[in-house]
């Protein structure tokens, strides 16, 4: 969530950051914010003054008291005054409902070197690493050799559940819990994050303290009759691990991660990789959560990034990384860098890790904040998170970049110990 003062004070600023995300809808509602802040100071100094009547009314009541005539009159005034504050004060909180809404709404500022483009086609390509497979073969979609390979059963998992659903079995299953182990253990013991199993259901507090709700609310999956949602990824439980509370700085910066499912509707997405595992509504997933001090958090994003790219390095899969332009970074992020992992199969690059810097943005609208030790204030901290690696999209890369003539593939060295 952005600051009230910016908005106010920066106008063009925002309107600017609006403009280059293409969000039009939301340049209207900024001007609404703007009558409703201004209508709201106002009504403010209505209730002051009536207040401060009230006041000057009491100290009367008191003095007529102590004399001994009557009050009756000042009275009906000091209940008058009494129910026209009662009424003043609602229609603030109207105004403070309506205000929210909107704020809860806007997205959030953009890095001045982030691309200025309106879709992913303006995305600036940063670096490449690893080479691509060659085949003398003709090349098999990463479906072709799991079901050849008889380790994912997507027919029964559609008897199951439905559509974008997997049924992973034996060496599938194994091979799954292997990427999720080996993960793991790189972050934990070369990055030395702190691991967490989160709950795989969160509020609605703690979606909105991430940016998931009210803007996504359509993207969620909501449990009937009860204030929860199935995570849509481990960054919301883990980076509101800390909502409401004041770090000392000697805590920062703070490195979490967490292996969750991740549950989504991929609402708007129908029609688009219904094939495979590349787009379900339930996945697996690695996250990288970071809460760091404000002038940390842009190292921390490149360092970030690079125990992303770690895995696919060990696991010798050709990537790039790419930095997202003004129209396709996400709601909360200042700046995203997003690896993309290289699939034979469809002979395209796809990601496999959005690692994001939101600055500020998450931190105000969770209220996580540190004492700054050389001043003694409390001031927002910064949160990042990323994926470390989305663990179905890596099976989906180990499975078209290691394939075989006769249909089978191999494994990655780093991975054996595991399976």
């Amino acid at each position: 969530m952005l600051d009230t003062k910016v908005i106010i004070n920066e106008k063009n600023k925002v309107l600017d950051m609006l403009e280059k995300r293409n969000l039009k809808a939301e340049k209207e509602n900024l001007k609404d914010f703007e009558k409703l802040y201004n209508e709201r100071n106002q009504l403010l100094q209505e209730v002051e003054q009536h207040k401060h009547n009230r006041n000057i009314q009491s100290k009367k009541i008191g003095e007529l008291k102590s004399k001994g005539q009557s009050i009756e009159k000042l009275s009906k005034e000091m209940k008058d005054l009494g129910e026209k504050i009662k009424g003043l004060d609602e229609k603030v909180r109207q105004i403070d409902e309506k205000s929210k809404t909107i704020l809860l709404n806007i997205p959030n500022l953009l890095d001045q070197d982030v691309p200025v483009g309106p879709d992913a086609t303006y995305n600036k390509v940063i670096r490449e690493w690893g080479q691509r497979p060659e085949f003398k073969f003709k090349i098999r979609q990463h479906w072709e050799i799991a079901e050849k390979a008889d380790i994912i059963d997507f027919k029964r998992a559609t008897k199951l559940a439905g559509s974008r659903f997997a049924l992973y079995k034996g060496e599938g299953a194994k091979l799954e819990r292997a990427l999720i182990n080996f993960m793991l253990d790189v972050h934990l013991k070369e990055h030395r994050y702190i691991e967490f199993i989160p709950p795989f259901m969160v509020n609605s507090k703690t979606m909105t303290g991430t940016g998931q709700l009210p803007k996504f609310k359509d993207d969620l999956f909501k449990v009937q009759d009860f204030d929860y949602y199935l995570v849509p990824t481990a960054e919301v439980p883990l980076t509101n691990i800390h909502a409401d509370e004041i770090l000392e700085e000697k805590q920062l910066p703070l490195y979490y991660t967490a292996f969750t499912p991740c549950f989504r509707s991929e609402a708007g997405s129908w029609g688009k990789d219904t094939r495979g595992l590349i787009r379900q509504h339930q996945f697996n997933k690695v996250e990288l959560v970071k809460i760091v001090k404000p002038d940390q958090s842009e190292q921390e994003l490149e360092k970030l990034v690079n125990e992303a790219e770690k895995i696919l390095q060990y696991l010798n899969i050709a990537y790039r990384v790419v930095c997202l332009s003004t129209g396709d970074t996400g709601f909360s992020s200042s700046k995203t860098y997003d690896i993309e992992v290289w699939l034979p199969g469809q002979k395209a690059y796809r990601e496999i890790s959005s690692c994001s810097n939101c600055r500020d943005f998450q931190a105000r609208r969770a209220n996580i904040k540190y004492r700054n030790k050389d001043t003694g204030n409390v001031e927002l901290v910064h949160t990042l998170n990323g994926s470390g690696l989305a663990v179905g999209r890596t099976f989906i890369a180990i499975l078209e970049n290691f394939q075989k003539e006769d249909g089978s593939f191999s494994i990655p060295d780093k991975l054996k110990k595991y399976l």
